[in-house]
């Protein structure tokens, strides 16, 4: 099996290099190359927030085998993983509004110093340190996948005034980098696992320094930012859900991506028990695997970018990504079936998963930017992240309620969980269909009005 994962990697790579070799010299990107002041103010965003990414992805990993290793039963690991979608869908909303009236800066900030904290909580075996550090994580969460977007877009269009098609050069670069970090980030936390003898506490360890030296960066280079402080904090939340109500484009692309996020967390508990549970003699190399997701990832930050050039449109490749990861899921919940399972095809299916969620975070990073209103984009931002987490946290204890009877990975409850994701899959296509369709209506009335007479 080892030799089989091998190959597809290599390939895969291959694959990757080509399509990163061809998007760079793609129109829009060598348009947005040329200009100085565009990659300085490029720079300026990208330490710090990669800097951030890669604090959390040092994490990500560990995090089970360390509550496993401090002796805690799989049901104790679901509640303290509940606990962390729980806080960042309750807690972590407001988040955005704080963005919003006290400075998106002021917030990033905060993010640091709170991830840190959560860091120093695994040094510890007590439940209440690690539930205290989930609580604090789930806010933090919130603030990476919302705050820091929320910044580059107010200075990418208020202060710098730069075209708006550039911002999808930047979170393509950005995506691109998240999948190489990622697989770097692996390899730094063993490292540190070796070198400090700590176990799996070494990698939050190893964090803590990426916070320190983001958020120092943070401080000496990032301007302030605010989004709208004419309300108070409830008031503030309130008003990001009447916008999103009132304007039917803006719901449509909020439950696009719910769905699909809810689908990518799902995802992450599923993969490692359905390719282990395949009863191979030769065992899937699990490291390796993870490399595959992550290239491809970077393959599907490429193809957004190929796409963009040849005239495709941010709505149409989301819809496109949606759509690949809706034939993904359908595939899984076909080859997890529990009479016949077929590992090999759930692992081909997971790759095509991970392509689709390459071009998704570039597509959607840049139709936020273009239907959320300025004032209110961090707390809308948020206010999208409650559905998925609130799934999230449904799914994760349903996979783990019959933990104590054998476990739902043994009794078909992965398949379950797969065909939950194909019904989540299909109303985020039809939501991706109908938002297409209104967002290319709504640019076109744009582009009739700004038309000069001749």
């Amino acid at each position: 099996m080892k030799e089989f994962v091998v190959t597809i990697l290599g390939s895969l790579v291959l694959v990757c290099f080509i399509a990163q070799w061809i998007a760079s010299r793609t129109k829009s990107q060598l348009v947005a190359s040329l200009n100085p002041e565009f990659q300085k103010f490029q720079r300026i965003f990208f330490a710090p927030y990669l800097l951030a990414l890669f604090s959390d992805w040092l994490q990500g990993p560990y995090v089970y085998r360390l509550y496993s290793q401090y002796g805690y039963a799989p049901k104790e690991i679901a509640l303290l993983y509940i606990v962390g979608f729980a806080a960042s869908s309750t807690v972590g909303t407001f988040t955005g509004p704080l963005a919003d009236m006290f400075g998106r800066r002021r917030l990033c900030l905060a993010f640091c110093f709170i991830y840190t904290f959560c860091c120093l909580t695994k040094m510890s075996p007590n439940f209440w340190w690690l539930f205290a550090g989930r609580l604090f994580g789930g806010v933090a969460t919130s603030i990476l996948f919302s705050t820091f977007e929320a910044w580059y877009v107010c200075e990418h269009t208020e202060r710098n005034v730069f075209p708006a098609d550039w911002i999808s050069s930047t979170f393509s670069i950005s995506t691109f980098w998240n999948g190489i970090l990622a697989i770097l980030s692996g390899v730094v936390a063993d490292i540190g696992a070796d070198w400090l003898n700590f176990g799996p506490v070494a990698p939050f360890m190893t964090a803590i320094p990426f916070l320190i030296a983001s958020a120092v960066l943070i401080s000496l280079s990032w301007p302030e930012n605010h989004g709208s402080r004419q309300f108070g904090l409830g008031r503030s939340f309130v008003e990001g859900l009447r916008t999103i109500f009132n304007d039917y484009t803006i719901l449509l692309l909020g439950l696009v991506q719910s769905m699909f996020e809810s689908i990518m967390y799902i995802f992450v508990f599923l993969w490692t028990p359905i390719l282990d549970s395949s009863q191979s003699a030769n065992a899937w190399p699990l490291g390796l695997v993870f490399s595959c997701f992550m290239v491809c990832i970077m393959i599907g930050s490429s193809l957004n970018t190929l796409l963009l050039n040849r005239n495709i449109r941010p709505s149409t490749i989301l819809l496109i990504s949606v759509t690949c990861s809706a034939v993904s899921m359908i595939t899984c919940a076909w080859s997890t079936n529990i009479q016949h399972r077929l590992p090999i095809l759930s692992f081909l299916a997971f790759l095509l998963l991970e392509v689709s969620v390459g071009m998704y975070f570039p597509a959607i990073g840049y139709l936020r930017s273009q239907v959320i209103p300025e004032s209110q984009r961090a707390s809308i931002n948020n206010v999208f992240r409650v559905p998925l987490n609130l799934i999230t946290c449904t799914v994760l204890y349903c996979l783990h309620r019959n933990d104590d009877a054998g476990g739902n990975h043994a009794s078909g409850g992965d398949q379950n969980a797969f065909l939950f994701n194909v019904a989540l899959s299909l109303v985020g296509f039809i939501s991706a269909l109908a938002f297409s369709k209104r967002f290319e209506e709504k640019t076109k009335t744009i582009d009739e009005k700004n038309e000069p007479l001749i």
